[in-house]
């Protein structure tokens, strides 16, 4: 099973960027697709959940300005990220869970992507 992230990259403060998680080599469904992110120096930090029917969660940090989404039946895994902090610099993982019920602690998941760099600037 291969996560690969994509649309990261480097943006001004209050700008926005997309993010896409693409999936190969699983052909059932997750019970949790999620972003998470790992700043330098600092613990890798749950970022949003999304469940195979469609559900988002979001960390109180960013659920006001960022919005996870999935194409049913699928499992690719977007994250709309609008008004972007300097503070939302960090490396941003896709990760998927086959099941359980618990999605805020990476110890739980199954697959992980390689990461996608998100640098915001003030």
């Amino acid at each position: 099973v291969r996560l690969v992230e994509s649309g990261g990259g480097s943006v001004q403060a209050g700008g926005s960027l997309r993010l896409a998680c693409t999936t190969s080599g699983y052909n059932g469904r997750f019970a949790y697709m999620s972003w998470f992110r790992q700043a330098p120096g600092k613990e890798r930090e749950w970022v949003s959940s999304t469940r195979s029917s469609g559900t988002s969660f979001a960390a109180d940090s960013v659920k006001d300005r960022f919005t996870a989404s999935k194409v049913q039946g699928e499992n690719t895994l977007y994250l709309q990220m609008d008004s972007l902090k300097p503070e939302d610099t960090a490396m941003y993982f896709c990760a998927a869970r086959v099941t359980g019920a618990s999605y805020v602690d990476a110890d739980l998941y199954h697959y992980w992507g390689q990461g996608t760099q998100v640098t915001v600037s003030s």
